[in-house]
């Protein structure tokens, strides 16, 4: 691990910056060519990776890190596979770049053009989970943008392996190395000094928890993508299929823990308790989650819930349940509680699940689905940076038509104005 020399960012800011200027006239070839290389890197290396991603595990276990936190670090064989899969597919997606989104003429006789254009050198701050190594840079790259990634210091070996292989598929392709690049130290020092590198960088990716989102958004002086927390609601109604909704809950919360896709907060219809009774909190607590329920929820084997189990991201297997009446007390303690990641309905009254969609504005709303399904490459963007929960710009998963920005191209014939 290096020390984050005095002029390390500007170094890699100045480097991005002349590299974004060759990708923005790229060929869409050059940049498919650059992530299938970069794939059959991957794929050659995965036995380095995989050395790599066990000095990482062990790192974390020192640390303290949960058996959720250590799962989102953890790399094998078939999460490799899965990493190789995702930069297939974002290599086999259309480029987004020079798109005509609209095109119309004016009375004057103007003919104006709105295409998509690249937004220029992107920074990446994330946590844990190396794979968002190779997803941050292969989607800036699709989209014609050079990226700054900083990985979180449990996956610091991780992440640079599979760095390396990325800039194998650069080279590859004869695009600049700079394209892509790795901050090269744990020293926390280097994301304040990307935050406020604003000549160089046009816009940072915080992906992680609340702390690093916080941070980010506290000290940042370059643009922000709001990424926060994952504080996914499932709400049962009682107009819910119950083979449904079991199969659905089991594995909204249990499938992987420590994603930001995982439900944190069970909310289920009187009507729906009246009929069934406790056989979803019953299945739970046979799953070995950990029930923090309030109300008639509160059953043996449960937890009593406090306050702050509301609006709390566990990434772990506690999952925090109340009992509302209806669907206008859901929503209200979803608008309360909620951090407008991705929310769910289980319900078979269309009335009901349409209001649900109307009165919410989460950057997801599910119906009759896990929550788990919140994930770029679930959406067909064959990977994502993150899943942004703020109104302006990008919104939901962030893939490669979410990381440009556009222009107008204005054509006249010697055209005035009078």
């Amino acid at each position: 691990m290096n020390d984050l020399s005095p002029d390390m960012i500007a170094t890699l800011g100045a480097a991005a910056k002349d590299a974004a200027g060759v990708l923005a006239t790229a060929t869409s070839a050059e940049k498919t060519d650059a992530l299938n290389a970069a794939a059959d890197a991957v794929w050659d290396a995965r036995a380095d990776i995989i050395a790599a991603n066990e000095k990482d595990m062990a790192f974390g276990r020192e640390k303290g890190l949960s058996a959720a936190m250590l799962d989102r670090l953890m790399l094998d064989e078939d999460r490799i596979k899965g990493i190789v899969e995702g930069l297939r597919n974002v290599a086999s997606q259309d480029d987004p770049i020079g798109a005509v989104t609209e095109e119309w003429t004016q009375p004057t006789g103007l003919h104006i053009k709105r295409v998509r254009t690249p937004i220029g050198v992107i920074g990446v701050i994330y946590e844990s989970r190396p794979n968002v190594t190779a997803d941050a840079g292969a989607l800036c790259l699709k989209s014609g943008n050079a990226v700054i990634l900083r990985g979180g210091s449990e996956s610091f070996h991780s992440s640079g392996a599979i760095h390396t292989c990325l800039q194998i598929g650069l080279r590859a392709a004869g695009l600049p190395e700079a394209s892509i690049q790795l901050i090269p130290t744990r020293d926390r020092a280097a994301v304040t000094e990307l935050l406020q590198a604003t000549d160089y960088v046009d816009v940072i990716v915080p992906r992680g928890g609340k702390g690093l989102v916080g941070l980010v958004q506290r000290e940042a002086r370059v643009p922000v993508f709001a990424h926060l927390e994952g504080i996914c609601h499932i709400y049962v109604d009682g107009s819910a299929d119950l083979a449904k909704t079991r199969d659905v809950v089991m594995n909204a919360k249990t499938r992987r823990t420590g994603i930001c896709g995982s439900a944190e907060c069970l909310l289920i219809d009187q009507a729906f308790w009246d009929q069934h009774g406790d056989v979803l909190v019953r299945d739970l607590l046979d799953a070995g989650v950990e029930v923090r329920a309030d109300g008639a929820a509160h059953i043996e084997g449960t937890t009593q819930a406090e306050p702050g189990d509301f609006g709390h991201e566990f990434l772990d297997m506690i999952l925090a349940t109340k009992i509302v009446d209806g669907l206008d007390a859901a929503i209200a303690h979803i608008r309360t509680y909620g951090s407008n990641h991705t929310d769910a309905i289980m319900a078979e009254d269309d009335a009901v699940a349409d209001r649900f969609f109307r009165q919410l504005d989460s950057a997801i709303l599910m119906r009759n689905a896990s929550t788990q399904f919140a994930d770029g490459g679930e959406f067909g963007m064959g990977a994502e940076i993150g899943i942004a929960t703020g109104k302006l710009h990008a919104r939901g998963p962030v893939g490669a038509v979410q990381l440009t920005s556009f222009k107008y191209l204005v054509t006249g014939d010697g055209t005035i104005r009078s």
